[in-house]
């Protein structure tokens, strides 16, 4: 039989936060690393004066006290309501508030620090189903969606409602590490026999090596299972290599794993980084195949954005030796992409305000 196999990062079946909406990307860029260095703070067992301050620098300029639901801040302190467990104080005038943390480190007070988050936009998720039955892959790895119940409502009610398409008969999510929900889940039309989550794999410090997971997927063929690696690698927002390293090298030995219970292994997802990267080229040195260089496929190289460059190529689908002999057909869907300056999008993709995503579905035909 000939299977359909796709990797797609959707990149908005989750509540998206809204500083992603920012027009502006260096102050999007600046609310991100703020955050960041907000959540950094706040993990400290012990708050010395300095982080005290920046603390409350951080929560009056982005007023993280006040969920306003006509204009939300971009960044809000969730903390127990009532009772002496919280980080802060608020004193002042509503229009001029003064913050003073009270907390002396992390374990005195209960609650975090999140970005806020806005609904999910209905055509957005409308193209994102018309990308995905575009492809029609007998098996889909999706990347970024907020858990199994938002995989299912896309499933039965985008696909199989809105767009009177069949829908998938599995579908199965296991939430990672990241602390926006996003994850990586599966949909697919063979029973899904078993999956085994990574989310707890250390790294040397003693911290969670994936941002999300290894979810391992075993997918029924008839008796004989075929394992699917699904990954969502650190971005490189601030960096990140040596996390995508120690991640790669995690997944050389899972893969490795799997193949002694089966020949027929792939990893798929978004890794982040381009195919001649250090990360990524740990994984080929283990004698996968990345499909996008198969003779059958002569597209662009890249899957994100206008795909024109190598450096664009981020979303892989990397076959054991034994798949990569059964290739028949390797293509990548841009449509959902806008890029009016490159190629024709689909017609209900009008900007990048309504894109399915900014990444192509990266798919393969194979003989099994």
């Amino acid at each position: 039989m000939t299977l359909r196999i796709a990797t797609f990062n959707a990149e908005n079946l989750f509540r998206r936060a809204t500083v992603f909406d920012l027009a502006d990307a260096a102050l999007r860029k600046q609310v991100l690393d703020e955050f960041a260095e907000l959540v950094s703070l706040l993990d400290h067992p012990v708050y010395s004066e300095a982080d005290q301050r920046r603390i409350a620098e951080l929560i009056e300029k982005y007023k993280a006290y006040d969920l306003d639901p006509e204009n939300p801040p971009p960044i809000y302190i969730n903390q127990t309501r009532g009772g002496t467990a919280q980080l802060f104080r608020k004193s002042g005038p509503d229009a001029d508030p003064v913050i003073t943390v009270t907390a002396k480190g992390r374990p005195h007070w209960a609650g975090w620090a999140e970005l806020v988050q806005d609904d999910v936009d209905l055509d957005v998720v409308k193209n994102t189903g018309r990308v995905v039955t575009e492809i029609n892959a007998d098996v889909l790895l999706m990347v970024e969606v907020e858990d199994r119940l938002s995989l299912d409502r896309f499933n039965t009610q985008i696909l199989g409602g809105l767009l009177h398409k069949r829908p998938y008969p599995f579908n199965l999510l296991i939430d990672g590490n990241d602390s926006r929900g996003i994850d990586v889940g599966i949909l697919s039309r063979l029973p899904i026999r078993s999956v085994r989550s990574h989310i707890a794999d250390k790294d040397a410090h003693g911290q969670p090596v994936f941002s999300r997971d290894c979810p391992e997927y075993e997918i029924d063929l008839d008796g004989s299972p075929l394992w699917i690696l699904g990954n969502h690698f650190k971005s490189k927002r601030g960096g990140g290599l040596a996390r995508r390293k120690a991640q790669a090298e995690r997944v050389t030995e899972i893969y490795e794993a799997a193949l002694e219970r089966s020949p027929h292994v792939l990893v798929a997802g978004d890794l982040n980084d381009s195919p001649d990267s250090e990360p990524v080229r740990l994984l080929l040195d283990t004698g996968l195949r990345d499909v996008m260089s198969h003779p059958g496929y002569a597209g662009d190289p890249g899957t994100y954005g206008t795909g024109h460059t190598l450096s664009q190529k981020i979303d892989y689908l990397l076959l054991s030796p034994e798949l990569w002999g059964l290739v028949r057909h390797v293509d990548v869907e841009r449509r959902g992409v806008w890029a009016p300056r490159t190629f024709k999008s689909f017609d209900t993709v009008t900007s990048k305000a309504n894109e399915a995503s900014d990444h192509g579905a990266l798919f393969a035909d194979l003989d099994l």
